[in-house]
Parts: structure tokens; C-alpha cells; sequence
């Protein structure tokens, strides 16, 4: 067996710590071996940091190597991915298009612990990696791996023509969230806790904005709710036939409450809904980076070297609130050039 000693980041006693680990790289047919040049680093990675493995699920990078049966990439190509990593393949979920449901999926944080996209390599199936188009440079579209498949997934699911879409947080997800359902057709209003941002959210492509506390304002109610926010969405606040109109969604995208407190009454004669979302399957990723490339959506970044200075910079920032509003790590030698 061949192998390569490569370096991911895992956390260790609170912080982030380099580690080596040895890397198959005899691949097998479908696999590709991918030279990570580029990696998000998401608020998942940070709720992980205490389990120690490796971290990193929205990378972007060079195909190194390709496997005897690969067709969709060959050498040279970029590729990105990280969040689900396989499944099964013949389920009712996989055959459904909807393999991250899986029982048996190989997704972050619930299998293959020795490998994340904070690394200098990662081997990932063919057919779970994602061509990134010309349009989109490697540091715009490493964020797209997670935050935009998220955003862009709920929405898809969700939104019908003229609905009024509600988005909470003008964040890390907020902000793409805003721009995806913008270029969707939606009429696009969002809520937020601090009214400096309400010009660049209108940049975005927000309609309407208004203060958390002064929601009471809203002059008609919206059909869909993407919460992300910080924290627990308030369902009362939000749960109100004047803000949320009957049979609407909401869909919390930040980390998730333990518990989640429903207004009965009003859950039930409003026929509320409370969704969840979990990144995407392929096709919706797929989908998501070629609308992206198309209406030119692209998120707001800071970009770090990839190294333990650069990921425990980019770990204080996230814990005080001050990134914005996704950071990018960047293999060392690369925060001047774009890929």
C-alpha cells in the first residue's frame, strides 16, 4: 500500500493542532486524490472542535491523482466538496436523489475521522466531488460547500412563485441566503438585530428590512423563514399570523437547539411548520454552484493561511462575532493569488 503523510488540523484542548496522519493514496477506481488549496472554515467545525477529529468540510482543490474509472475529472481540474463524503447508492434515499438522508452515508463529523478539507490532501469519490466552474475562483466557491448548499437547498425545496421569503441574520449564511433567494424570484425581506446592515442587505438584494424588535412592523406576512441567526430562533416572536403567514416554514439553518419551544395554539390554527435542512445531496449541489456561477453570487470573505496560526486566528474571530462573513483558509503561499 502506498501512503502519504499528510497534515489535517483537529482540535486539541480547546485549540486547533496539526497533526499528521498517513493518507492512502493507492486509490481505488473512483477515487480521486485532491490537493486542497482552499477551505472554509465553517461554525460546524467549530462545534467539533472538542470531539478531535479532523476538521474541514468545504474545500476546494487541484485533482492530483484519478483513479482506473474515472471519467468526470482528470488531472489539473478543480474540484470541491467535503460535507457528504458516500452512501450507500442503492436505498430508497439514494435512488430518491436524496442520499444524504442514507443510512449509510459518510458524511462530517459521523465517520472517517482522519479526514477533513484543513489538510493538504483529501481523497474523495468521483461522484461526491463537484466541478467548480470557471466563473467562481477557488476562495469564493470553498464556502459554497456548505453555506451555499445549505441556503440554496432550503430554498429550492421550499420557495414557490411569489412567495414573500423571510431571512433572520445578515451572516454568514444571512447574506448568501439573501442573494440565492433574491435571484430566485422571491420578494425578499429580512429581519436583523442590528440596523447598520440594512444597506448592504438591500445591496444583496433585500426588499424590505426591519429590526427584530420592531418586527410588529411588517406590513404583510411572510410565507418562508430561513433562521440564520445566531442562537434559537424565538418561535413565538415568529410564529404569528402577522409576521409568518398561515402554513408557512420556518427553517432553522444555524446550529441546532436541544429543544425547540412551539406556541401550540398558534402552530396548530396556523398550520405552522418547522423544517429542518441538512446541506444537500449532489444534484442540489451541483445545481447550486452552476446558479451561483450564472447569477454571479458570491460571498463575502476573509481569507487565513491554512496553518495552526492561520485556523486559531480565524477560531477567536468566529467566537467574538467579527468575521465577516466567511472565512477562507488558503494553502500557505496562496492568500495573494486567486486560483
Amino acid at each position: 500500500m502506498s501512503v502519504k503523510s499528510v497534515n489535517v488540523y483537529r482540535g486539541v484542548d480547546g485549540t486547533i493542532k496539526q497533526t499528521p496522519v498517513e493518507l492512502n493514496v493507492d486509490l481505488k477506481p473512483r477515487e480521486i486524490l485532491l490537493r486542497i488549496t482552499h477551505s472554509g472554515f465553517c461554525g460546524t467545525d467549530r462545534a467539533f472542535l472538542p470531539y478531535g477529529l479532523a476538521l474541514g468540510h468545504e474545500g476546494v482543490g487541484i485533482v492530483e491523482k484519478v483513479g482506473s474509472e474515472v471519467t468526470q475529472f482528470k488531472v489539473g481540474d478543480r474540484a470541491g466538496g467535503g460535507y457528504l463524503r458516500g452512501s450507500c447508492g442503492h436505498c430508497s434515499y439514494c435512488l430518491s436523489g436524496d442520499e444524504i438522508m442514507c443510512y449509510q452515508r459518510d458524511i462530517f463529523g459521523e465517520s472517517n475521522y482522519n479526514q477533513g478539507t484543513f489538510a493538504d490532501y483529501y481523497v474523495g469519490t468521483e461522484t461526491y466531488l463537484h466541478k467548480i466552474p470557471d466563473e467562481l475562483s477557488s476562495e469564493e466557491a470553498a464556502p459554497l460547500q456548505c453555506a451555499g448548499a445549505t441556503v440554496y437547498t432550503a430554498l429550492i425545496r421550499n420557495l414557490k412563485p411569489g412567495m414573500r421569503v423571510g431571512i433572520v441574520g445578515v451572516g454568514g449564511l444571512g447574506h448568501l441566503a439573501i442573494q440565492f433567494a433574491s435571484r430566485l424570484g422571491a420578494e425578499v425581506v429580512v429581519f436583523s438585530y442590528t440596523g447598520s446592515k440594512e444597506k448592504e442587505a438591500k445591496s444583496l438584494g433585500a426588499q424590505e428590512f426591519y429590526l427584530i424588535d420592531e418586527i410588529d412592523r411588517l406590513p404583510e406576512p411572510v410565507h418562508l423563514i430561513l433562521f440564520a441567526g445566531k442562537g434559537v430562533p424565538d418561535l413565538k416572536k415568529f410564529f404569528k399570523k402577522e409576521v409568518l403567514a398561515r402554513s408557512g416554514t420556518l427553517i432553522p439553518l444555524s446550529e441546532p437547539a436541544s429543544t425547540y419551544d412551539l406556541p401550540g395554539f398558534d402552530t396548530f390554527f396556523n398550520s405552522y411548520n418547522l423544517a429542518s435542512n441538512l446541506v444537500a445531496s449532489r444534484k442540489y449541489h451541483d445545481d447550486m454552484l452552476k446558479f451561483a456561477a450564472t447569477h454571479s453570487i458570491k460571498p463575502i470573505i476573509e481569507k487565513f493561511e491554512m496553518s495552526e496560526k492561520g485556523l486559531n486566528e480565524v477560531l477567536e474571530k468566529l467566537v467574538s462575532g467579527k468575521i465577516r462573513y466567511r472565512a477562507v483558509l488558503c494553502a500557505l503561499g496562496g492568500l495573494g493569488k486567486v486560483d
